[in-house]
């Protein structure tokens, strides 16, 4: 029986308490970190690369940000 292969992974983006942004994909044990957006961007795609055997990852990458932000009452 063949396995399915996904169309997309989803990862969830958030601000290090750090500094930087970190990331971590739903379902899937993939988590990686970098200074800025566009470092991370390539961070995850090679988290993905890695992650999964040629020909078997997802042919979309989706990036959630998440941004808390506090309001003063």
């Amino acid at each position: 029986m063949k396995k399915k292969i996904d169309k997309e992974i989803i990862f969830i983006v958030e601000e290090s308490l750090d500094g930087g942004y970190e990331a971590h994909a739903l379902g899937y044990s993939i988590f990686t970190e970098a200074e800025t957006l566009e470092e991370l961007r390539l961070a995850i795609k090679d988290a993905v690369k890695c992650h999964f055997s040629k020909g078997k990852a997802p042919s979309i990458i989706r990036m959630h940000i998440v941004k808390d932000e506090l309001i003063p009452a």
